[in-house]
């Protein structure tokens, strides 16, 4: 059995993921409180892409839209999947003042304001915007539970099944208030088209439902078994960029 990890990708200015350095960050009182919506009856699939699991929508209208915040126009949702670690002790890719969560849940949306779809938005600055949102260790999740007993038909690469009217809103954190920086993806090419949002308030997940993460495979059914045991990329310089707080004094919310 083998691990899969993910590639550390070539030094760029703006990559992703960073340490979040709650002393350092700027209040910005011209960012505005997000407006989310999701549309349950948009949800489609579950699919083992190999590195991860993407729950993934039909992004070919506005029903499941992010917008305001820091962005322009509307950014319609694409995929959500996860990341994390082989223990408990590590697997978010954003840190917080240096410290590391168990996972991170990643909100994949895509400009449809500016670009006719998701191929063309990743080659533009402001084609993506990606909401974070970090876990912890704590009681079962319910809605990650629903999630995780569909996991067994797609525990091969490339293995997809129906998975519909999932609430992703319930996946969500009470407190919206956010970090949100420019960056990339944490994933080959990793092309600096993001404007991330990393939510202030943690989600819980059990060490249990973690271990259904980790059974999942990178490999195909006719290839020797090599398990996803972590898949979060390394922190990345923050060059000259700064991180804005939609609200002063924000530390992290446990």
């Amino acid at each position: 059995m083998g691990i899969c990890t993910s590639s550390t990708g070539q030094c760029r200015p703006h990559q992703s993921p960073v340490n979040i350095n709650t002393k350092k960050v700027k209040h910005d009182s011209s960012l505005k409180p997000l407006y989310i919506y999701y549309d349950p009856k948009s949800s489609r699939r579950l699919v083992n892409v190999g590195h991860c699991f993407n729950v993934e929508f039909d992004d070919t209208n506005d029903k499941s839209v992010l917008s305001e915040g820091p962005l322009t126009g509307n950014y319609r949702l694409r995929q959500f999947h996860f990341h994390w670690g082989s223990s408990d002790r590590d697997g978010s890719e954003h840190v917080i003042d240096g410290q590391q969560y168990p996972a991170e849940l990643h909100i994949v949306h895509w400009n449809s304001q500016r670009y006719p779809s998701f191929d063309e938005a990743i080659k533009h600055p402001d084609g993506l915007s990606v909401i974070g949102v970090l876990l912890e260790i704590g009681e079962a999740n319910p809605e990650i539970q629903n999630i995780i007993e569909n996991l067994d038909k797609v525990k091969s690469r490339n293995k997809e099944c129906p998975f519909t009217r999932f609430d992703l809103a319930n996946l969500l954190p009470k407190d919206r208030n956010y970090w949100t920086y420019l960056g990339s993806l944490t994933t080959s090419p990793f092309l600096e088209c993001v404007t991330w949002i990393i939510l202030r308030e943690a989600i819980p997940i059990s060490s249990q439902q973690l271990d259904h993460f980790r059974s999942l495979l990178c490999t195909a059914e006719n290839e020797e078994a090599t398990f996803i045991l972590e898949n979060h990329r390394p922190i990345q310089p923050l060059e000259d960029r700064v991180i804005k707080s939609s609200c002063k004094n924000m530390v992290y919310k446990h």
